[in-house]
């Protein structure tokens, strides 16, 4: 999938919360000896996916220096809107100064959302539809309490102010490629507070599959190899998920751990790719290409390349900062930010 016009990204953002719990806390509670990460991100009693997504698109136009007036479209992607009926999208476009002349719409597909808003609001901004589009991943991760997911499950936030100027443009969009099945790996009904999912089934015909096809089908289309990046960003429901995914492309772990953030705030669902590309975009060079790579059950990947100009230089974000503000609490105080006592689990 080529763009008719060059767009690219001309302001980033991303969001994590200061709260902290260890993997070995969680273990400890439940006399377990898992710990596939070393901890993930909590968010506090006021924070939530519409809260972190206002925050990284905030962000995001600041460091764009756009007016939000000139914003035509926001795409929020999460699987954990606080809403059951009422969008996120436009309570973020309102509070950022968007509103009302504006497309603004929520979007699920599991943890793929983000990438999928980013390729849509390219697809509007290249077609001259609308001036600029922000596009955003935000969840709150939810996990059932003893489950494997409660040791991963995250929160954070990304937002992405997609331009067709070029000269404003950190980082060119290349080539996006889409592929999707129906993978019943993960899901949740209507009603259910918390994912049930197929354990060992959601590797390989499910995350394995859809990565590396999707990174494949991208290199072929756009003919190029793993040498050709510089960075390369998956989706991170842990720290072995991508390593392993990017040893059968060829891609080096270098390639990859620059933006390998599952280990210091676990997997924040449609933020977590997106993250990851904030933080690659923050150590990048005038001149790398990057390969990001999302997952989202049900199932399918999104990829896309990009290549960053001298613009980058200019702009860097305030994530590392998020990373490095880390207030560490115990499962109680974990369990009372999630809201997890009382419920009927």
């Amino acid at each position: 999938m080529k763009f008719s016009t060059t767009v690219g990204i001309a302001g980033y953002g991303g969001y994590v919360p200061q709260y902290r719990v260890k993997c070995e806390e969680i273990a400890r509670v439940w006399e377990s000896q898992r710990a596939p990460i070393r901890e993930k991100s909590v968010p506090n009693l006021d924070e939530d996916s519409l809260t972190m997504a206002y925050e990284a698109a905030k962000m995001a136009l600041r460091m764009a220096g756009v007016e939000p007036g000139r914003v035509g479209a926001v795409l929020v992607g999460s699987e954990s809107p606080p809403y059951a009926v009422k969008p996120t999208a436009t309570v973020v476009a309102e509070a950022l100064g968007v509103t009302p002349q504006v497309v603004a719409i929520d979007m699920e597909f599991a943890c793929k959302a983000g990438t999928t808003a980013m390729i849509l609001a390219a697809g509007l901004v290249a077609s001259g539809a609308v001036a600029y589009g922000l596009a955003i991943g935000t969840d709150d991760a939810q996990a059932r309490p003893s489950d494997e997911l409660e040791y991963t499950a995250g929160a954070g936030a990304a937002a992405f102010l997609i331009s067709r100027r070029i000269g404003e443009c950190v980082a060119l969009i290349e080539h996006a490629y889409s592929y999707v099945t129906d993978t019943t790996d993960f899901w949740r009904r209507e009603g259910q507070r918390f994912p049930s999912h197929t354990f060992r089934f959601t590797g390989a015909p499910a995350y394995f599959h859809h990565v590396i096809q999707a990174a494949k089908s991208l290199m072929e289309e756009a003919g190029l190899r793993p040498s050709d990046f510089n960075h390369v960003v998956f989706h991170q429901p842990n720290v072995k998920f991508p390593l392993r995914a990017a040893r059968y492309l060829g891609f080096s772990r270098d390639q990859v751990k620059v933006g390998l953030l599952s280990g210091d705030i676990g997997n924040t669902y449609a933020a977590s790719s997106l993250l990851g590309l904030v933080r690659v975009l923050d150590e990048a060079e005038p001149g790398d290409r990057i390969l990001v790579v999302s997952f989202g059950s049900g199932a399918g990947s999104d990829a896309i390349s990009l290549v960053a100009t001298k613009k980058l230089s200019e702009k860097r974000s305030l994530l590392r900062r998020l990373l490095d503000r880390k207030v560490y609490v115990d499962y109680a105080k974990y369990s009372r930010l999630k809201r997890i006592l009382g419920w009927g689990w």
